[in-house]
């Protein structure tokens, strides 16, 4: 069930995206875009509250349960800066916004999204170690924690790709 529902509220947040910025870009219609966009956080706050109905029904903790606590993390540090991204690529290619950065700006930019990541990895963290002691030593939580070690590899890789933005910048193609 609970993976069911994080497809299904992954699935859910992209539709939502599609419908918030078609309202804004092809329907003219900036203030509904922004409500539809505004009922995104609904989704992570359902999924919390299955999940822990889950756990307090007796289920043992799972990948299930961590990949719960992952998505929600994920979407916590990287969900505003998603739509904003799309928000951008679809106002640039409609609606004449700016182009993507490149050089040290684009340097910037990935520093930027490293500090997210690290924010939804850290979130994830949070409520893997929240799962953990809610569980407490009843149950087997190694799954829990073998997400834990996957968001300290997500943090490293995502400091590792902003210093070679920095290191090697990207440059504007030619003929630009």
């Amino acid at each position: 069930m609970i993976v069911t529902l994080i497809v299904l509220c992954e699935v859910a947040f992209w539709v939502l995206l599609a419908a918030g910025l078609a309202l804004r870009y092809l329907a003219k219609k900036p203030t509904l875009g922004a409500a539809v966009l505004l009922c995104e956080p609904l989704l992570e706050v359902v999924l919390l509250v299955v999940t822990a109905i889950d756990l307090k029904n007796g289920a043992q903790p799972d990948w299930k349960h961590g990949l719960a606590a992952v998505y929600i993390g994920f979407t916590v540090g990287l969900g505003h800066s998603t739509i904003r991204w799309v928000d951008a690529r679809v106002a640039h290619r409609f609606a004449g916004g700016p182009p993507p950065k490149y050089g040290m700006a684009r340097a910037a930019h990935e520093w930027k999204v490293a500090a997210r990541w690290t924010v939804a990895a850290v979130t994830a963290l949070a409520l893997l170690q929240a799962a953990v002691w809610y569980v407490g030593g009843d149950g087997d939580v190694s799954s829990l924690q073998a997400w834990q070690q996957k968001m300290l590899l997500v943090i490293g890789i995502n400091v590792v790709i902003a210093g070679s933005y920095t290191l090697f910048p990207k440059r504007e193609p030619a003929g630009r």
